[in-house]
This record gives C-alpha cells, structure tokens and sequence, in this order.
C-alpha cells in the first residue's frame, strides 16, 4: 500500500541536526528536479525579500519564512515526519505508533512537496516554505514543474499494490495515477454525513485518523474494493464509485457525523 498525503503548511522548526543531503533523499529519480527548485528558491529568498514574499504569496509577517528559505542548505534537518505539523499529522500522530506501525508508516507514506516532489516520512529535511501553487519566476509553476519527473518514478514507486490518495487538488495535479496505477488507486474525500459538504479542518483530521487506523491495525488491503472493506472493519462509513472506465480512479467518500 502507498499512502499519497499532502504536507503541511505549517512546519517544525529545522533543529540542530546535520544539513541537508540532497542525495541521500528516497525517489532519486527526482534529485535533479530538487535541485532545481532548491537553487532557485535558495537564491530567491536571499536576494529581495520583497520579491520572494510575492512570489511566495507570504504576508509581511511571515517574512522570516523567507529568511529561513534562504539558509534551507545550512540549517538542521530532521525526519519530514517531524518536519510536517498541523491538523492532519496532528491526527496521524506518527511519534506516538507502536514499533509495527512505524514501520509501515515508513515503507508506505509518500509526502508530496513543492520543494521536493515527493518524500518519505524518514527522509531528513530542513523546515521551509514553498507550496506546490507556487510560481518561481525561472522554473514557472512547480506543479508543471514536476509532472514530467513525477510520471516518471511514480508508478515504479506505487508498485503494484493499493494507492490510497489524501492530497489536496493543488498536489494531485503534480502526479495523476495513470493506465493500471489508476486502476488500484483510490482518491478519498471526507463529508460531513448531514450536509455531504467537505469541512477543510474536519476532512484533513479524519484523513489522519483513517491513516492511522490503517498502520495501527496491520490492515494491507491490495486494492480499492479491499480498502473498502478494511475501513469498514475499522469503523468507517464509507461509500464507492468504481471507476466506469480503465484507466480511472476509485472514488470513496467517507462520512463522519461529528465536525471536530
């Protein structure tokens, strides 16, 4: 199983441990496409802070996100799954899984990134602020950006199992499961049972807690009408769309009756 989540926008700070080490980052296919977004946005937040907050769609009083952007080959990294905070992590609580299911969390979780594409929750990485809706003046828009990289590691990375997919629209849009992949992938969206609307801070909590029910209960579903079931026993409503076509996406919407 290959779990798709977003980052989040809020991070932990970089700490005191050892730089960043770009190569020994998981996906090498994608080092090249790091580094290019790196540089770019290394040289853009040391140069005019006015230009980097705009680029950056950053206010005035996150301009040390753009000094903290600037020292991104200096600064301590840590594991992403320190680095990332907020609501959904917050959920999944990834410090607090038992020896198992940190390993599966390991082996399964792939964080997207403007940044770095895609990353391991073990890789380590320094904090820094650039989304995937980002535009950089030479690069031009990162989800553009890492499509071509992306379609290139990804379904080697996706193997031949389940695809379970949380991102958000703006990171779906750097890779798009295709062909097979797209056949054993499934795209989760949590509603509020009553309304059947999507609530932000209630999709992103109940998208951490299925995450971690899945790693807590050593559940390995193979593929979308398994997760189905799986969730199930786990306690979820859950409602499928199968695809009506090859090369398309299971749909699932799960629905919780309590917004928190």
């Amino acid at each position: 199983m290959l779990v798709l989540l977003p980052p989040s926008e809020g991070k932990a700070s970089s700490g005191r441990g050892a730089p960043l080490k770009p190569e020994s980052l998981s996906l090498p296919g994608l080092t090249a496409a790091r580094e290019a977004v790196l540089t770019e946005l290394v040289e853009l937040c040391a140069g005019d802070e006015g230009k980097a907050r705009e680029v950056l769609g950053l206010s005035e009083g996150l301009r040390g996100e753009v000094a903290k952007n600037a020292e991104l080959r200096t600064a301590g990294a840590r594991p992403a799954g320190e680095i990332y905070t907020g609501v959904l992590y917050d959920s999944l609580g990834l410090a607090s899984l038992d020896t198992a299911a940190k390993r599966r969390a390991s082996r399964s979780l792939l964080v997207f990134s403007g940044l770095w594409g895609a990353v391991r929750v073990t890789d380590r990485i320094p904090s820094y602020r650039c989304s995937m809706g980002v535009k950089l003046p030479g690069l031009g828009a990162l989800g553009a950006h890492w499509r071509t990289p992306m379609a290139s590691v990804l379904p080697e990375v996706a193997g031949s199992g389940l695809v379970l997919d949380l991102r958000s629209a703006a990171y779906a849009a750097a890779w798009k499961p295709k062909g097979e992949v797209a056949g054993r992938t499934a795209s989760v969206r949590v509603l509020h049972a009553p309304t059947r609307k999507v609530v932000s801070h209630f999709n992103k909590a109940t998208k951490g807690r299925i995450v971690r029910s899945l790693l807590t209960s050593g559940a390995e579903p193979k593929g979308p009408a398994e997760l189905v079931v799986a969730l199930g026993d786990l306690g979820y409503v859950v409602e499928a769309q199968a695809p009506a076509k090859s090369g398309q996406s299971w749909s699932l919407d799960v629905l919780v009756d309590e917004v928190h």
